[in-house]
Protein backbone atom coordinates (compact mmCIF):
# COMPACT_ATOMS: atom_id res chain seq x y z
CA UNK A 1 0.00 0.00 0.00
CA UNK A 2 1.33 3.42 -0.97
CA UNK A 3 2.32 5.61 1.98
CA UNK A 4 -0.27 8.35 2.62
CA UNK A 5 2.37 11.13 2.40
CA UNK A 6 3.38 9.99 -1.10
CA UNK A 7 -0.25 9.69 -2.22
CA UNK A 8 -1.12 13.16 -0.91
CA UNK A 9 1.92 14.59 -2.70
CA UNK A 10 0.90 13.06 -6.03
CA UNK A 11 -2.70 14.21 -5.59
CA UNK A 12 -1.53 17.77 -4.92
CA UNK A 13 0.67 17.75 -8.02
CA UNK A 14 -2.29 16.47 -10.01
CA UNK A 15 -4.54 19.30 -8.75
CA UNK A 16 -1.92 21.95 -9.52
CA UNK A 17 -1.55 20.59 -13.06
CA UNK A 18 -5.31 20.51 -13.65
CA UNK A 19 -5.73 24.12 -12.44
CA UNK A 20 -3.15 25.26 -14.96
CA UNK A 21 -4.91 23.41 -17.79
CA UNK A 22 -8.62 23.91 -17.12
CA UNK A 23 -9.82 27.36 -18.09
CA UNK A 24 -13.22 29.02 -18.14
CA UNK A 25 -13.86 27.99 -21.73
CA UNK A 26 -12.86 24.33 -21.21
CA UNK A 27 -15.75 22.03 -22.12
CA UNK A 28 -16.92 19.12 -19.98
CA UNK A 29 -15.59 16.62 -22.50
CA UNK A 30 -12.18 18.32 -22.45
CA UNK A 31 -12.20 18.29 -18.65
CA UNK A 32 -12.78 14.54 -18.65
CA UNK A 33 -9.85 14.03 -21.03
CA UNK A 34 -7.57 16.26 -18.92
CA UNK A 35 -8.55 14.46 -15.72
CA UNK A 36 -7.76 11.08 -17.27
CA UNK A 37 -4.45 12.45 -18.48
CA UNK A 38 -3.64 13.88 -15.03
CA UNK A 39 -4.53 10.59 -13.35
CA UNK A 40 -2.09 8.84 -15.65
CA UNK A 41 0.66 11.48 -15.46
CA UNK A 42 0.64 11.66 -11.67
CA UNK A 43 0.36 8.01 -10.87
CA UNK A 44 3.55 6.74 -9.17
CA UNK A 45 4.56 4.37 -12.04
CA UNK A 46 4.37 7.26 -14.52
CA UNK A 47 5.63 10.23 -12.44
CA UNK A 48 8.48 8.52 -10.58
CA UNK A 49 10.68 7.49 -13.56
CA UNK A 50 10.43 11.02 -14.96
CA UNK A 51 11.29 12.49 -11.55
CA UNK A 52 14.33 10.20 -11.29
CA UNK A 53 15.61 11.59 -14.57
CA UNK A 54 15.02 15.20 -13.53
CA UNK A 55 16.75 14.84 -10.15
CA UNK A 56 20.16 15.48 -11.73
CA UNK A 57 19.00 19.03 -12.48
CA UNK A 58 19.20 19.72 -8.73
CA UNK A 59 22.05 19.63 -6.23
CA UNK A 60 21.91 19.30 -2.46
CA UNK A 61 24.47 21.63 -0.92
CA UNK A 62 25.42 23.06 2.47
CA UNK A 63 27.44 26.06 1.22
CA UNK A 64 26.07 27.52 -2.06
CA UNK A 65 28.31 29.81 -4.09
CA UNK A 66 25.36 31.75 -5.50
CA UNK A 67 25.00 33.78 -2.30
CA UNK A 68 28.13 35.65 -3.40
CA UNK A 69 26.91 36.09 -6.99
CA UNK A 70 23.89 34.58 -8.81
CA UNK A 71 26.12 33.53 -11.72
CA UNK A 72 28.77 31.84 -9.57
CA UNK A 73 29.15 28.18 -10.47
CA UNK A 74 31.07 26.14 -7.92
CA UNK A 75 31.30 22.52 -6.87
CA UNK A 76 28.28 21.46 -4.81
CA UNK A 77 29.72 21.26 -1.31
CA UNK A 78 28.13 19.20 1.46
CA UNK A 79 30.19 19.94 4.56
CA UNK A 80 30.02 17.44 7.41
CA UNK A 81 31.31 19.11 10.57
CA UNK A 82 31.79 17.66 14.03
CA UNK A 83 29.62 18.91 16.88
CA UNK A 84 31.71 20.60 19.58
CA UNK A 85 30.26 22.23 22.70
CA UNK A 86 32.19 25.47 22.18
CA UNK A 87 29.18 27.83 22.24
CA UNK A 88 29.61 28.97 18.62
CA UNK A 89 26.89 29.12 15.97
CA UNK A 90 28.67 27.20 13.23
CA UNK A 91 28.41 24.22 10.92
CA UNK A 92 28.15 21.04 12.95
CA UNK A 93 26.77 22.71 16.07
CA UNK A 94 23.27 23.24 14.67
CA UNK A 95 20.95 20.63 13.20
CA UNK A 96 19.95 22.04 9.79
CA UNK A 97 18.65 20.71 6.48
CA UNK A 98 20.67 20.96 3.29
CA UNK A 99 19.89 23.65 0.73
CA UNK A 100 19.06 22.96 -2.92
CA UNK A 101 20.36 24.54 -6.14
CA UNK A 102 19.28 24.01 -9.71
CA UNK A 103 16.37 24.18 -12.11
CA UNK A 104 13.33 25.63 -10.33
CA UNK A 105 11.09 23.49 -12.56
CA UNK A 106 12.54 20.35 -10.92
CA UNK A 107 11.94 21.42 -7.33
CA UNK A 108 8.99 19.05 -7.05
CA UNK A 109 11.56 16.24 -7.01
CA UNK A 110 13.24 17.75 -3.95
CA UNK A 111 9.85 18.16 -2.26
CA UNK A 112 9.19 14.50 -2.94
CA UNK A 113 12.52 13.44 -1.43
CA UNK A 114 11.78 15.64 1.61
CA UNK A 115 8.46 13.93 2.36
CA UNK A 116 8.25 12.39 5.81
CA UNK A 117 6.65 8.99 5.62
CA UNK A 118 4.95 6.96 8.34
CA UNK A 119 8.03 6.42 10.51
CA UNK A 120 8.89 10.15 10.55
CA UNK A 121 11.91 9.81 8.28
CA UNK A 122 12.21 11.31 4.82
CA UNK A 123 12.25 9.45 1.54
CA UNK A 124 15.83 10.67 1.03
CA UNK A 125 16.93 9.09 4.31
CA UNK A 126 15.28 5.81 3.35
CA UNK A 127 17.05 5.89 -0.01
CA UNK A 128 20.39 6.51 1.68
CA UNK A 129 19.74 3.52 3.96
CA UNK A 130 18.34 1.38 1.12
CA UNK A 131 15.51 0.33 3.43
CA UNK A 132 13.06 -2.44 2.54
CA UNK A 133 10.25 0.04 3.06
CA UNK A 134 11.44 2.36 0.31
CA UNK A 135 12.08 -0.55 -2.05
CA UNK A 136 8.44 -1.55 -1.67
CA UNK A 137 7.12 2.01 -1.97
CA UNK A 138 9.07 2.95 -5.09
CA UNK A 139 8.56 -0.30 -6.91
CA UNK A 140 7.36 0.33 -10.49
CA UNK A 141 6.70 -2.23 -13.21
CA UNK A 142 8.50 -0.36 -15.99
CA UNK A 143 11.76 0.72 -14.25
CA UNK A 144 13.90 -1.15 -11.72
CA UNK A 145 14.32 0.19 -8.20
CA UNK A 146 18.09 0.41 -8.73
CA UNK A 147 17.62 2.80 -11.65
CA UNK A 148 15.07 4.86 -9.70
CA UNK A 149 17.41 5.02 -6.71
CA UNK A 150 20.42 6.07 -8.79
CA UNK A 151 18.40 8.76 -10.53
CA UNK A 152 16.96 10.26 -7.34
CA UNK A 153 20.27 10.08 -5.47
CA UNK A 154 22.00 12.06 -8.22
CA UNK A 155 20.73 15.11 -6.32
CA UNK A 156 23.61 14.46 -3.89
CA UNK A 157 26.25 13.92 -6.55
CA UNK A 158 28.32 16.42 -8.48
CA UNK A 159 29.38 15.56 -12.02
CA UNK A 160 32.60 17.56 -11.62
CA UNK A 161 35.53 15.23 -10.96
CA UNK A 162 37.55 17.91 -9.14
CA UNK A 163 36.58 20.83 -6.89
CA UNK A 164 35.75 23.98 -8.84
CA UNK A 165 35.49 27.55 -7.63
CA UNK A 166 34.46 30.77 -9.36
CA UNK A 167 35.97 34.21 -9.71
CA UNK A 168 32.61 35.60 -8.60
CA UNK A 169 32.97 33.99 -5.17
CA UNK A 170 34.64 35.91 -2.34
CA UNK A 171 38.32 34.99 -2.11
CA UNK A 172 40.73 35.14 0.84
CA UNK A 173 44.48 34.57 0.75
CA UNK A 174 45.28 32.65 3.94
CA UNK A 175 48.94 32.42 5.08
CA UNK A 176 50.37 28.93 5.57
CA UNK A 177 53.69 28.41 7.34
CA UNK A 178 56.36 27.39 4.86
CA UNK A 179 53.91 27.25 1.94
CA UNK A 180 53.09 30.85 1.19
CA UNK A 181 49.33 31.24 0.89
CA UNK A 182 46.24 29.16 0.25
CA UNK A 183 43.53 30.82 -1.80
CA UNK A 184 40.24 30.11 -0.01
CA UNK A 185 36.80 30.51 -1.57
CA UNK A 186 34.43 31.83 1.10
CA UNK A 187 30.99 30.20 0.78
CA UNK A 188 27.79 30.94 2.69
CA UNK A 189 26.27 28.27 4.99
CA UNK A 190 22.75 29.11 3.81
CA UNK A 191 20.91 26.64 6.06
CA UNK A 192 22.75 28.02 9.07
CA UNK A 193 22.02 31.58 7.94
CA UNK A 194 18.30 30.98 7.88
CA UNK A 195 18.27 28.86 11.03
CA UNK A 196 19.65 31.96 12.73
CA UNK A 197 16.87 34.04 11.17
CA UNK A 198 14.26 31.59 12.41
CA UNK A 199 15.59 31.72 15.97
CA UNK A 200 15.77 35.51 15.98
CA UNK A 201 12.21 35.77 14.64
CA UNK A 202 11.02 33.36 17.31
CA UNK A 203 12.80 35.42 19.96
CA UNK A 204 11.21 38.64 18.73
CA UNK A 205 7.82 37.67 17.34
CA UNK A 206 6.66 34.47 19.06
CA UNK A 207 3.38 34.54 20.98
CA UNK A 208 5.30 34.36 24.24
CA UNK A 209 7.48 37.33 23.23
CA UNK A 210 4.36 39.30 22.33
CA UNK A 211 2.85 38.55 25.76
CA UNK A 212 6.00 39.62 27.60
CA UNK A 213 6.33 42.78 25.51
CA UNK A 214 2.68 43.60 26.14
CA UNK A 215 3.18 43.17 29.88
CA UNK A 216 6.19 45.49 29.79
CA UNK A 217 4.28 48.12 27.85
CA UNK A 218 1.43 48.00 30.36
CA UNK A 219 3.91 48.03 33.27
CA UNK A 220 2.67 44.69 34.63
CA UNK A 221 4.64 41.71 35.93
CA UNK A 222 5.40 38.73 33.70
CA UNK A 223 7.35 35.67 34.83
CA UNK A 224 9.17 35.31 31.50
CA UNK A 225 12.07 37.50 30.40
CA UNK A 226 12.13 39.46 27.16
CA UNK A 227 15.19 38.93 24.96
CA UNK A 228 16.24 41.31 22.21
CA UNK A 229 19.12 41.58 19.73
CA UNK A 230 20.10 45.11 18.77
CA UNK A 231 21.97 46.34 15.72
CA UNK A 232 20.43 43.83 13.30
CA UNK A 233 20.71 44.47 9.57
CA UNK A 234 18.79 42.78 6.76
CA UNK A 235 20.56 41.58 3.64
CA UNK A 236 18.81 40.47 0.45
CA UNK A 237 19.87 37.73 -1.97
CA UNK A 238 18.55 37.40 -5.51
CA UNK A 239 16.56 40.62 -5.75
CA UNK A 240 13.12 39.95 -7.23
CA UNK A 241 14.07 36.34 -8.04
CA UNK A 242 15.29 34.74 -4.78
CA UNK A 243 14.54 31.31 -6.26
CA UNK A 244 17.55 31.78 -8.56
CA UNK A 245 19.85 31.63 -5.52
CA UNK A 246 18.55 28.56 -3.65
CA UNK A 247 15.44 26.87 -2.34
CA UNK A 248 15.93 28.00 1.27
CA UNK A 249 16.60 31.53 0.09
CA UNK A 250 13.34 31.48 -1.88
CA UNK A 251 11.41 30.12 1.11
CA UNK A 252 12.65 33.09 3.15
CA UNK A 253 11.87 35.71 0.52
CA UNK A 254 15.59 36.26 -0.10
CA UNK A 255 16.06 38.16 3.18
CA UNK A 256 18.44 37.19 5.99
CA UNK A 257 19.76 38.86 9.13
CA UNK A 258 23.26 40.14 9.75
CA UNK A 259 24.41 40.43 13.34
CA UNK A 260 26.34 43.52 14.32
CA UNK A 261 30.08 42.92 13.95
CA UNK A 262 31.33 46.35 14.97
CA UNK A 263 34.39 46.37 17.23
CA UNK A 264 33.53 46.84 20.91
CA UNK A 265 33.74 50.25 22.48
CA UNK A 266 36.30 49.76 25.21
CA UNK A 267 36.34 51.96 28.27
CA UNK A 268 39.89 52.57 29.52
CA UNK A 269 40.41 50.89 32.86
CA UNK A 270 41.28 53.51 35.44
CA UNK A 271 42.30 50.84 37.91
CA UNK A 272 45.03 48.55 36.65
CA UNK A 273 45.66 45.64 39.05
CA UNK A 274 49.23 44.45 39.49
CA UNK A 275 50.13 41.27 37.64
CA UNK A 276 53.47 40.55 39.36
CA UNK A 277 54.01 42.75 42.42
CA UNK A 278 51.78 45.31 44.12
CA UNK A 279 54.66 47.41 45.41
CA UNK A 280 56.44 47.85 42.08
CA UNK A 281 53.36 48.13 39.83
CA UNK A 282 50.71 49.90 41.88
CA UNK A 283 52.76 52.38 43.88
CA UNK A 284 54.24 54.99 41.55
CA UNK A 285 57.22 56.50 43.31
CA UNK A 286 56.76 60.05 42.03
CA UNK A 287 53.22 60.13 43.46
CA UNK A 288 54.86 60.13 46.95
CA UNK A 289 57.64 62.63 46.28
CA UNK A 290 56.14 65.48 48.35
CA UNK A 291 55.54 63.23 51.36
CA UNK A 292 59.02 61.73 51.26
CA UNK A 293 60.50 65.19 50.87
CA UNK A 294 58.76 66.32 54.08
CA UNK A 295 59.93 63.13 55.80
CA UNK A 296 63.49 63.83 54.67
CA UNK A 297 63.39 67.46 55.79
CA UNK A 298 62.32 66.37 59.24
CA UNK A 299 65.08 63.77 59.42
CA UNK A 300 67.82 66.33 58.68
CA UNK A 301 66.34 68.90 61.07
CA UNK A 302 68.82 70.30 63.59
CA UNK A 303 66.20 69.94 66.29
CA UNK A 304 65.57 66.51 67.77
CA UNK A 305 62.73 66.56 70.27
CA UNK A 306 59.36 64.89 70.77
CA UNK A 307 57.59 67.32 68.42
CA UNK A 308 59.97 66.59 65.53
CA UNK A 309 59.72 62.84 66.15
CA UNK A 310 55.90 63.11 66.08
CA UNK A 311 56.11 64.94 62.75
CA UNK A 312 58.34 62.19 61.40
CA UNK A 313 55.84 59.54 62.53
CA UNK A 314 52.95 61.48 60.99
CA UNK A 315 54.83 61.68 57.69
CA UNK A 316 55.40 57.93 57.76
CA UNK A 317 51.74 57.29 58.58
CA UNK A 318 50.60 59.62 55.82
CA UNK A 319 52.57 57.57 53.29
CA UNK A 320 51.25 54.29 54.72
CA UNK A 321 47.67 55.55 54.58
CA UNK A 322 48.15 56.43 50.91
CA UNK A 323 49.30 52.86 50.32
CA UNK A 324 46.20 51.66 52.16
CA UNK A 325 44.02 53.84 49.93
CA UNK A 326 45.51 52.11 46.91
CA UNK A 327 44.79 48.72 48.47
CA UNK A 328 41.13 49.62 48.98
CA UNK A 329 40.84 50.90 45.41
CA UNK A 330 41.95 47.46 44.20
CA UNK A 331 39.53 45.79 46.61
CA UNK A 332 36.72 47.71 44.91
CA UNK A 333 37.27 45.67 41.74
CA UNK A 334 35.14 42.61 41.09
CA UNK A 335 36.10 39.92 43.56
CA UNK A 336 38.23 37.12 42.08
CA UNK A 337 40.09 39.21 39.51
CA UNK A 338 43.44 37.86 40.71
CA UNK A 339 42.47 34.28 39.75
CA UNK A 340 42.73 35.01 36.03
CA UNK A 341 45.74 33.69 34.12
CA UNK A 342 47.18 37.19 33.73
CA UNK A 343 47.77 37.42 37.50
CA UNK A 344 49.17 33.95 38.18
CA UNK A 345 52.61 35.42 39.03
CA UNK A 346 51.19 37.70 41.72
CA UNK A 347 52.30 36.36 45.14
CA UNK A 348 49.53 34.61 47.07
CA UNK A 349 49.96 36.82 50.13
CA UNK A 350 49.36 39.88 47.93
CA UNK A 351 46.24 38.27 46.45
CA UNK A 352 44.96 37.74 49.99
CA UNK A 353 45.70 41.36 50.76
CA UNK A 354 44.24 43.20 47.77
CA UNK A 355 41.59 40.89 46.23
CA UNK A 356 38.26 41.10 48.06
CA UNK A 357 37.55 37.47 47.16
CA UNK A 358 39.84 36.53 50.05
CA UNK A 359 38.27 38.80 52.65
CA UNK A 360 37.32 35.85 54.86
CA UNK A 361 40.67 34.10 54.40
CA UNK A 362 42.52 37.08 55.84
CA UNK A 363 41.16 36.26 59.27
CA UNK A 364 42.22 32.61 59.21
CA UNK A 365 45.99 33.04 59.08
CA UNK A 366 47.84 36.29 59.76
CA UNK A 367 51.15 35.16 58.28
CA UNK A 368 50.26 36.97 55.08
CA UNK A 369 50.19 40.29 56.96
CA UNK A 370 53.67 39.68 58.38
CA UNK A 371 54.90 39.45 54.78
CA UNK A 372 53.01 42.63 53.90
CA UNK A 373 54.66 44.55 56.77
CA UNK A 374 58.10 43.32 55.78
CA UNK A 375 57.65 44.20 52.09
CA UNK A 376 56.04 47.56 52.91
CA UNK A 377 58.89 48.60 55.19
CA UNK A 378 61.47 47.59 52.57
CA UNK A 379 59.51 49.46 49.91
CA UNK A 380 59.48 52.55 52.14
CA UNK A 381 63.26 52.64 52.38
CA UNK A 382 63.80 51.83 48.69
CA UNK A 383 61.51 54.64 47.53
CA UNK A 384 63.08 57.07 50.00
CA UNK A 385 66.54 56.30 48.61
CA UNK A 386 65.28 56.50 45.02
CA UNK A 387 63.57 59.86 45.45
CA UNK A 388 66.18 61.56 47.63
CA UNK A 389 69.14 60.15 45.74
CA UNK A 390 72.51 61.30 47.08
CA UNK A 391 70.83 63.46 49.74
CA UNK A 392 69.23 60.45 51.44
CA UNK A 393 70.29 59.62 54.99
CA UNK A 394 71.54 56.09 55.55
CA UNK A 395 69.24 54.08 57.81
CA UNK A 396 69.73 50.67 59.43
CA UNK A 397 67.84 47.96 61.31
CA UNK A 398 66.65 50.30 64.06
CA UNK A 399 64.92 52.54 61.54
CA UNK A 400 63.46 49.44 59.79
CA UNK A 401 61.98 48.22 63.07
CA UNK A 402 60.58 51.69 63.72
CA UNK A 403 58.82 51.68 60.32
CA UNK A 404 57.34 48.25 61.14
CA UNK A 405 56.11 49.64 64.45
CA UNK A 406 54.34 52.52 62.67
CA UNK A 407 52.86 50.02 60.20
CA UNK A 408 51.46 48.07 63.17
CA UNK A 409 49.79 51.25 64.38
CA UNK A 410 48.19 51.61 60.92
CA UNK A 411 47.17 47.97 60.81
CA UNK A 412 43.45 48.69 60.82
CA UNK A 413 43.70 50.69 57.57
CA UNK A 414 45.90 48.11 55.85
CA UNK A 415 44.08 45.03 57.03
Amino acid sequence: MLDSAIQVFLDERKEIWLKSKIKGKTTDEEKIVLERQATEEFSLPSWLPRAAKRAKQLSLVSHPGKFSHPSAKTTSIIAVSQHIADGFLRSGNVDVDLDVLGNAAALDVYKFLSLKVGDGRTILVHLEEKSEFIKEQLNTPSVSFLKIEQGLMSIKQDTDTSPKTSGRVKQVYFPVVGKGYHLLSVLTPSSLLYKLKKRINNMRFSEEAKEVRGARNSDTYHEKELSEIYGLSVIGFGGTKPQNISVINSQNGGAAYLLSSMPPELTPQAIQPPSINFFTQSLWAKAFIDDFQRFHNQLISDTNNVHVRRKINRSIKNIIYQVADRVWVLRSLEAGWSDFEKYKRLPQYQKLWIDQLYAENRREDMQWFDKVKKELSLWFFEIYLELMGGNAISMGDDQLQHIKKIIDECEEALW
